[in-house]
């Protein structure tokens, strides 16, 4: 990247090398050269490499790659292998029964299953091919404005101590400006919370949901899956008043991509989605499946489930949002991926519009936000706007309501659903009615390491890196409030929601709790910033380069 006087500028600038990114970086690339059009495209990942940060099931609607791709460029895509057999399997402690059918939205015949990390790996291929300039390891942290208007973004400081104080490498970050950024950072982008707080952008919207996603792969023995083979799972060990299910996905090579999915709406002050994914691994339908197998990787991250309603505004003054970071995820089939590239390509269409109009004012850039609405994505989210509400409520009652959403067009019984914030919905000690999670399952607190796994055990298979030279990007900003908050009435839910123990609970020195951080554990998947009562946990952005390291996720 040639750097001058610390700024580097460019035409379109992307932030993100997921599939929304990167399929805007494709098709605008393709559209410039369709119209002879010359401009530097240049998208930054802030993973050691583009991939490295990207984690999904994944089942994925490939027909959108069709419309991105060419033929050649399509038949070359490294999905793993087409869906051959797709069921829903009900788990009770130590049964199982399978669903004779498939619920709404729920199918995958012609699907595609595959690493998403991959496949993201192999698009990046195709955008340098076409001229775009993708640059891993730069972690941008702030919002750049010139007379109030978006101008760039500026990447991390580096060569810093753990309080902040420069250090000999010390090297101050650079300053990237551009006519146009697309923001496709994923769930709860950085900069793209920074972009929606500068401009009110969830304005009279609801808030957005989000669920949280264990997942692992294995190396199995021969035989004991096929490529292709998918199931999912509902029931155990989760109960009927959270919100989530299983995943099983028969991968070549006898490996499978398995993990346990769940809403962060849970009131359970005491829940623990790794945990639960652990013990769901001990069902005998899923034990056996793993008998003297192995395991290979392991990460988590979170998922925006809010649908429809929960929409930010996606574009201000030479700004975009897209995929994940807008909330382009389909409910109840938790699928995201063709969205994401939707959203890219239409995105890539309005940054054309602009360029050649050479005008990236709001009027000129709304045509963004219009092209989405009268696309697939607003068609498949409109219908299903009201799902994820309604099983806040419990399965119970979001069942029914479910059912009534699909006689009725997606209005359900009362229209317009508005959640409460997940952190909202985390219940205090005093006020948790029924057995907590911990009580639930006080006999499932071992892990053999065999087919269970504790936190700090399963992070060393997502090879997770950070610099020691680097102020912590975990911080309590207000020590004793969160002490006598989140610890004495929350019981610190952080130390069960975080999928990596970032987050122990120790006795200090006083006879009372503390907690005590561990950053170097951080997969980012940002789960604390959703989940803790009343903000009480601060996520900043690390170095560029650090984080998990994910290979085939």
């Amino acid at each position: 990247m040639h750097i001058e006087d610390n700024v580097v500028q460019t035409d379109v600038l992307i932030v993100g090398g997921g599939p929304s990114g990167l399929a805007a970086a494709i098709h605008l690339a393709n559209l410039m050269q369709e119209k002879q059009v010359k401009k530097r495209i240049l998208l930054i990942e802030k993973g050691v490499g583009v991939g490295s940060h990207i984690l999904s099931g994944a089942i994925i609607k490939h027909q959108v790659f069709r419309q991105l791709l060419n033929e050649k460029e399509y038949n070359d895509i490294p999905f793993d292998s087409k869906v051959s057999s797709d069921a829903i399997v009900w788990l009770g402690k130590n049964w199982k029964f399978k669903l004779p059918f498939h619920p709404p939205y729920m199918g995958n015949k012609g699907n595609q299953v595959a690493s998403l990390s991959h496949i993201c790996r192999y698009l990046a291929k195709i955008a340098e091919e076409k001229g775009v300039e993708i640059y891993p390891g730069f972690a941008v942290n702030e919002l750049i404005f010139e007379n109030n208007e978006l101008v760039g973004v500026k990447t991390n400081d580096t060569g810093v101590d753990e309080h902040g104080n420069p250090l000999a490498n010390y090297q101050k970050g650079s300053s990237i400006k551009a006519d146009l950024i697309i923001f496709a950072e994923g769930s709860k982008g950085t900069m793209c919370e920074q972009l929606i707080k500068s401009f009110q952008l969830d304005k009279n919207r609801n808030e957005q949901m989000y669920s949280l996603g264990c997942k692992e792969l294995w190396q199995l023995p021969e035989k004991r899956l096929q490529a292709g083979e998918v199931y999912h799972t509902m029931g155990f060990p989760l109960s009927m008043r959270e919100f989530g299910g299983g995943f099983i996905y028969g991968l070549k090579e006898n490996k499978v991509a398995l993990g346990l999915v769940v809403g962060l709406d849970y009131q359970d002050p005491t829940f623990d989605i790794h945990h639960a994914f652990q013990i769901w691994k001990t069902h005998p339908f899923i034990k056996k499946m793993l008998a003297g197998a192995k395991l290979l990787e392991y990460g988590a991250k979170t998922l925006p489930e809010g649908g429809y309603y929960a929409i930010p505004k996606l574009y201000v003054p030479h700004g975009l949002i897209v995929g994940d970071s807008a909330g382009f995820l389909a409910m109840p089939a938790l699928k995201g991926v063709h969205l994401a590239v939707y959203s890219g390509m239409l995105a890539a269409k309005t940054a054309l519009h602009a360029i050649q109009k050479h005008d990236f004012s709001a009027d000129s850039l709304s045509m963004y936000e219009k092209e989405v609405i009268n696309s697939k994505i607003y068609k498949e989210l409109y219908a299903t706007r009201n799902v994820r509400q309604a099983f806040s409520d419990g399965l119970l009652l979001g069942g029914i309501q479910f059912v009534t959403q699909l006689i009725n067009g997606g209005a359900g019984l009362r229209g317009r659903l508005r959640p409460l914030s997940d952190k909202e919905r985390t219940r205090k000690l005093k006020d948790f009615k029924g057995k907590s999670f911990q009580s639930r399952f006080h006999n499932y607190f071992e892990f053999d390491k065999e087919l269970t796994f504790d936190k700090v055990t399963d992070v060393y298979y997502s090879h997770t890196h950070y610099d020691e030279q680097q102020e912590p990007h975990l911080k309590i900003p207000n020590p004793e409030h969160f002490r006598a908050y989140n610890i004495e009435t929350y019981g610190a839910p952080c130390q069960y929601f975080c999928p990596a123990e970032c987050y122990e609970l120790r006795a200090d020195k006083n006879g009372g709790q503390d907690l005590r951080l561990h950053p170097e554990n951080c997969l980012q998947c940002k789960t604390c910033t959703i989940k803790s009562p009343d903000n009480g946990i601060l996520w900043c952005l690390p170095n560029g380069d650090n984080g998990p390291d994910y290979r085939y996720m």
